[in-house]
């Protein structure tokens, strides 16, 4: 299988028979592990370059989930060694909230070379499949991110398209984030008209945390499918993540609200809803 053929979801199976039957691949790639710092030392996939989740987002309050600036982004892709070649292999050890952080801001940059490894770390040790504890580092690069607005939504947008056939909001958050029992902001509930699907309903712990094979079926009845327009979020853009990757790889037209409720529930002049499910 060259390079170029890696699938947008990869089983871990494929992947550790693709790193053993290919030990220099056709084009760059490169393997990043988004796990906590005690998981990448405790052992990863071979290979891999680890990346701190913290360096996806600005950090700064309120809405510290953000995407960086140029600096920083010019600093991760460099630290990660990024060409325009590159096939990056993501994965995380939380089922993928921060590996689909990181496929939205390869999205944003407009590098489109990319694949998750469904379940992460967790399915990978799940199948015995090999580890490594020594670090690896990528060979860095020089680079220029050039931002892509299209996978980006913010408030003007949400607020032009509220109401509109075809438009949906997904929702990642809790349902007691959504109904405003949980306040996490100057303002509980959740965006007009918006659908909830937590994030983590859409993973199966029985199966090491990989995607439901069901999941756009789930979507569906939930009313997010195909063919609309969707915006996904949480509190910080993280959970939102994995739900925008999701959406990805059923073929959705996605973007991330990158604020999230830390933006919208704290501005003064964003409307909001409660209401039961």
């Amino acid at each position: 299988m060259a390079t170029t053929e890696l699938p947008l979801l990869i089983e871990p199976q494929d992947l550790a028979a693709f790193l053993a039957e290919t030990p220099q691949p056709d084009t760059p790639i490169c393997i990043v592990d988004l796990s906590s710092e005690q998981s990448y030392q405790s052992g990863h996939i071979p290979g891999a370059v680890h990346l701190p989740a913290q360096a996806l987002i600005c950090g700064y309050p309120p809405a510290a989930g953000k995407l960086p600036g140029d600096e920083q982004l010019n600093r991760v892709f460099s630290h990660l060694g990024l060409t325009p070649d590159t096939h990056f292999i993501v994965y995380d050890d939380e089922g993928g909230g921060w590996a689909g952080r990181f496929i939205w801001t390869l999205d944003v940059i407009g590098h489109q070379q990319y694949s998750y490894v469904n379940g992460g770390i967790l399915a990978w040790r799940g199948e015995g499949l090999p580890v490594e504890t020594q670090e690896s580092l990528a060979q860095p690069t020089d680079v220029n991110v050039q931002i892509n607005e299209q996978p980006i939504a913010e408030i003007p947008y949400i607020l032009g398209e509220l109401g509109n056939q075809g438009f949906v909001i997904w929702d990642a958050r809790s349902p007691e984030e959504y109904r405003g029992e949980k306040v996490l902001a100057q303002k509980g509930g959740h965006i007009p008209g918006a659908i909830n699907c937590e994030w983590t309903s859409l993973m199966d712990p029985d199966n090491h945390f990989r995607i439901l094979a069901d999941a756009e079926e789930r979507l569906g009845i939930l009313g997010i499918r195909k063919g609309q327009s969707i915006v996904t979020h949480c509190q910080s853009h993280h959970r939102s993540g994995f739900t925008y990757l999701v959406g990805k790889i059923l073929g959705f037209s996605i973007k991330g609200y990158h604020g999230s409720w830390s933006e919208w529930g704290n501005h003064p002049d964003t409307p909001v809803e409660e209401a039961s499910l």
